[in-house]
Order: C-alpha cells, then structure tokens, then sequence
C-alpha cells in the first residue's frame, strides 16, 4: 500500500506465584533477561536517543514539553529498561509494561507479522526471566484492561502528510473509529472501568475513551490522539498516533485495523468527503457499539435525522475508499468479514477475537449455568490473551484449527531477526547487527555512533528522517559492504542519505 505504518504494544504483566511484586520491577526483569542472552559479544548494549521525542507537541499548534534538557537515561535502570533490537523494533518498559514497538512496515500484511514477532520476543523474554534466581514465574497477557479499572495502550501509527488538514483527518476518522470495533475489538467480560457491572462487551478500551480529541493517552483518553511527533521529516509528514484500539491475538483483527484505516486515510488524503457520517455523540456511542453483541444498534448522526447501525456505517467507507485499494486484498476481507457479521456476528468466531471469545464463554455457561459475574468467566477471558502457546486459549483454537492465521511461522521467526527491507529499520536493525558495539545510541529516526571505536571518543549523529529512502534498496551494499561504522557512515554521507552532525 505504501503508507508506513505500525504497531506499539504494552503487555499485561502477572507473577501468580508473587502476585505482590512490582509490575515495574517484573517488566525491567523481562527485559533485561532477554538483553542478557542476545547481548552483542562485548555486551555493550545502546541506550536509548530521546532528544527527537516530542510527546507533548500537540497537531493543534501547541508544545507541553516537560523537559528542557533531554534526559540521559541508563538502558538497565528499573522502570527504564530498554532494547533496540536487530529487526528494527523497540522493547522495553513503558510505566508497568513490557512494551514492544514494531519496526516500521509499508503494507498491513508485513505489520502482522511484525507485529506477532513481538509475541514471540516478549514469550521469550518471559521464559528467560522466569528461570533466573529469585525472579518469579511470569506471565504475558496480550490485553488492554487488568480488570482494576487500568488501561494500557495498543496503538498504531501512519503516517500522512503535514499538508493533510487534521481537522480533515479527525472528522473523517472519528466515526470510523467508533465502530471499527465491530472487527477488531478484542472482547471483555464486564461493563464499565471497573468491570463493575457483570456481561461482555466487543472492545476492551472502550469504556476507557472519554473524549473525541486529546493529546493524552493515559487519561482524558480520545478517539483522536493529537499528539504531534513524526519520526520522520518534521517539515513533510505528521504521524497518526491511534489509542483507541484493542490488543489483537486475531491476525485478521490486526491486518483489518490497519489496513482499513490506512485505506482511510488515502481517501482523506485524497479529498473524499465524509462529514455526513458525522455523528451525534461520538464517544457515547463507542460504548454504545461495544456493549450491542447483536451489531444492530442504530447510531444517531449529527444531523439528528439519519441512523445508521456500526456495519452499516463501515460499509459505507468501504465503498468510499475502494478505489485506493489496487490488489483489492483488504476490501475483500473487509467486506467478507461485515457480510458475517451482519449475518450472524458468531459467524466470524474462527476469525476474530471478541467472537472466538464469546464463543468459548458462552459454551462454559451453558455447561455450568454460570452469571457473567462467576470469576471463571473472567479467567476465561484472560486466558484467551496469554502469549504462551501451551496455555494461552486463543493459541488453542489456533491449534485445532479454529481460528484464521494470515502469517506462518517461518515469517514470524524470521520478523524476529530480521528488519523489514523497505523502511529505514533496515538500516537501524543492521548497524546494531553488523557494528553492535559502535552504537552508542537510536531512536526511530538517529542514530549516534563511534567513528573510532571508543564510545567516549569521536561521536557522529545519523540524522535518519527519510523512512522509506534507507531501506536495503539503497543501503544494503554499504551496510554489508563496509569493513567498519567509520566507512559506513562515510558511505551514507557521500550518497546523501544521512545527515551528520559531531556529537
């Protein structure tokens, strides 16, 4: 498709056997584990470069920076812990989570896969800590709510250009995203923050979203995140930063959120107009999606006159962005999957999540004539979201083929390697594969490297803006070809593609 495009997932975090143990300390354990048995030979490791971070610079015009000088953070510290990998990705600790940030991806297919490589990172990470002295055995739930009235992210990233109107982009997206979740929400047993209130909604983030736009995503959560950080040519391109999803165990789930909405945004980009699928009360009604299992509610527009249900307003985008999608691969699911639901939504239980769930708990009610209040219910629930696959549920149904897989597993052992060849974590990935003890420092869009050797030496910061212009395409011969970093970056500076600056 061509629009770079992404995944970020922090990870629900459980020691059972010490369920008192700081989620903090357990994520660094994570972490660290998995930094210990991948260490390059020397077991110097990079920090991460947080001077092109701006979280607070809002896309409305606005900066809330919190720093003035940009911190030095110790890649080990507790609550800190952090790893740029090889294939690209990011995996450390956001507050009490494990987070894995995926590589950046040109086409919704490739970010399932690195997206699910992540799973398999994380599983490992798990497996690695849990076997070391003094450290509990850890668990790893692929979840957006710990059932205490916290929600952690699931978010994705496009990007689109800085000539794009965001009021275009919010006004077009907000009604998509309020009833997107009738494919990729991931299920909850619960209503409300708390689960106070006993049955099963769609979407586990939705009673979490209190607001249309806002800059924050850890409180007065909005449909549309504001938040203005690129990670890419700040004069060129924004970088849509989307909070309101699920954590899918679903591939098809996670290949429709992004591929539809990144269609979306192609017609947005384009002109297309859709201000008459404004609606009334956006946020009341993401709730009002989430909580109907039948997928016949009828939404009230802003023109308080027409109504439409969640399906039949996706298919009306459907329609509208046809024409952007060349293979016709993600308009066919899309449909494929809307005709199901509008059919029967439990038609879908082999391929998304909050089916397949559903599915599986109604089953153990009608077994044991349980309310949606019995504890089991909410075990269940968790189960289904465990990476693990010899005790997670959703890799069960995999297992007996009950549910669609869109990757294989020899795609994702080798997304867990290996970067994507067609963005600039290509390059990332391979300066820290073939010169490991050379990089002092990255972010999405540096890095900062020793021409000599010696970190407290000579330092050169590759200033690494153009995603898709350092890929192996334009890059592959330099980086397998130089004897050491000196030659490389000389190399990308003769050819244009770096911006240098001493450090």
């Amino acid at each position: 498709m061509g629009r770079v495009l992404g995944t970020e997932i922090e990870y629900g975090i459980a020691a059972p056997d010490d369920p008192e143990v700081s989620p903090i300390l357990t994520s660094t354990r994570a972490v660290l584990a998995y930094a210990r048995a991948h260490a390059p030979g020397s077991g110097r490791r990079a920090r991460w470069d947080h001077e092109p971070e701006s979280p607070l610079r809002d896309s409305r015009g606005f900066d809330l920076r919190r720093y003035r000088q940009v911190p030095v953070v110790d890649p080990d510290a507790v609550g800190a812990a952090n790893i740029i990998l090889d294939n690209g990705a990011r995996f450390y600790v956001d507050h009490a989570h494990p987070e894995y940030s995926a590589p950046e991806t040109l086409d919704p297919l490739a970010a399932v896969v690195a997206d699910r490589a992540g799973d398999a990172i994380m599983h490992e990470a798990a497996r690695l800590a849990s076997a070391e002295e003094d450290c509990p055995d850890l668990r790893i739930y692929r979840n957006n709510v710990d059932g205490k009235g916290a929600s952690y992210g699931a978010h994705e990233n496009y990007r689109f250009s800085r000539e794009t109107d965001f009021d275009a982009v919010a006004a077009g997206l907000t009604p998509f995203f309020v009833t997107r979740q009738v494919f990729c929400g991931a299920g909850r047993v619960g209503i409300g923050v708390r689960g106070e209130r006993p049955g099963f909604q769609i979407a586990q983030r939705a009673d979490y979203i209190e607001t249309e736009v806002s800059l924050e995503t850890t409180l007065n959560r909005g449909i549309i995140n504001t938040r203005d950080e690129p990670h890419s040519d700040p004069e060129l391109w924004r970088r849509l930063h989307v909070i309101i999803g699920d954590a899918n165990m679903s591939e098809t789930a996670t290949y429709l959120k992004l591929g539809a909405t990144a269609l979306v945004l192609d017609a947005i980009e384009a002109g297309v107009d859709f201000t008459d699928l404004a609606l009334r009360d956006p946020v009341a009604a993401v709730r009002e999606v989430s909580r109907d299992l039948s997928c016949t509610a009828a939404l009230q527009h802003a023109d308080h006159v027409t109504r439409r249900t969640a399906i039949q307003i996706q298919r009306e985008y459907l329609d509208r962005v046809r024409g952007f999608d060349a293979a016709g691969e993600v308009t066919a699911r899309w449909a494929e999957v809307l005709d199901l639901l509008e059919r029967d939504p439990m038609e879908t239980a082999g391929i998304l999540d909050w089916t397949a769930k559903l599915a599986l708990l109604r089953g153990l009610r009608e077994r044991g004539g349980l309310g949606w209040d019995h504890p089991k219910l909410a075990l269940i629930d968790l189960q289904y979201a465990d990476i693990d696959p010899d005790r997670g549920l959703y890799h069960a149904l995999l297992a007996r083929g009950r549910m669609r897989r869109l990757s294989t597993d020899a795609q994702v052992a080798e997304a867990v390697t290996t970067a994507p060849r067609d963005t600039r974590a290509y390059l990332r990935g391979g300066l820290l594969r073939r010169f490991p003890d050379d990089v002092v420092a990255a972010s999405w869009d540096s890095a900062i490297v020793t021409v000599d050797g010696d970190p407290e030496g000579e330092l050169v910061k590759l200033r690494l803006h153009d995603v898709t212009g350092l890929g192996a395409a334009a890059v592959a011969d330099l980086l397998e070809g130089a004897p050491d970093m000196a030659a490389l970056v000389s190399g990308l500076a003769a050819r244009g593609l770096a911006g240098l600056r001493p450090r």
